[in-house]
């Protein structure tokens, strides 16, 4: 399993959405925001997260994710494997270059003790072991009211000469006298 950037983001999200697990979908957009991810990347991180049963999806305003099963449930190897794959095309691919090399079976061995040691620590660490130690730290989550729909911004009064726009107008306006 391989570690990087992607994975990161995707845990991030997570802890987001964890973080609002109580407050409805929490929109993409908003995560985008906050941790300022692309709105791009993190559609694809949560179309193989949604996959893989990590999060659920509402449609339409005031749509967005939630977790699928209780935080928990969740370890940090299920999100970062639904997010990098297996990694088993990287492997082979390392031990194939460790064999030119000449101390593949030692090399070969030292990588899979190592990446069954990681794997072991990435699940016992559970979404909402690290969703506490946010809390814990004083992060705010703000509660706004879920979103229902789209709102229209108020309009203004249109803006109305109070010159004559017209011989017409000018005619009346001066046989009324003013």
């Amino acid at each position: 399993m391989r570690l990087s950037t992607k994975g990161r983001f995707a845990v991030t999200a997570m802890i987001d959405v964890g973080l609002r697990a109580n407050a409805g979908p929490v929109s993409l957009a908003d995560i985008s925001t906050r941790h300022r991810i692309s709105l791009s990347y993190l559609e694809q991180l949560f179309s193989k997260l949604r996959q893989h049963g990590l999060v659920v999806s509402t449609r339409g305003p005031g749509g967005g994710y939630n977790l699928a099963r209780h935080a928990d449930a969740i370890s940090v190897a299920d999100i970062v494997g639904a997010v990098e794959g297996t990694g088993r095309d990287g492997d082979e691919n390392e031990h194939a270059m460790s064999e030119e090399a000449g101390a593949a079976a030692m090399t070969a061995e030292l990588w899979a003790t190592l990446n069954a040691k990681m794997m072991t620590y990435l699940q016992s660490i559970t979404l909402e072991t690290l969703v506490s130690e946010q809390r814990a730290r004083g992060v705010e989550v703000e509660r706004k009211p879920a979103r229902r729909g789209i709102y229209k911004q108020p309009q203004s009064e249109p803006v109305r000469p109070t010159t004559p726009n017209s011989v017409f107008a000018l005619g009346g306006l001066l046989l009324s006298g003013r």
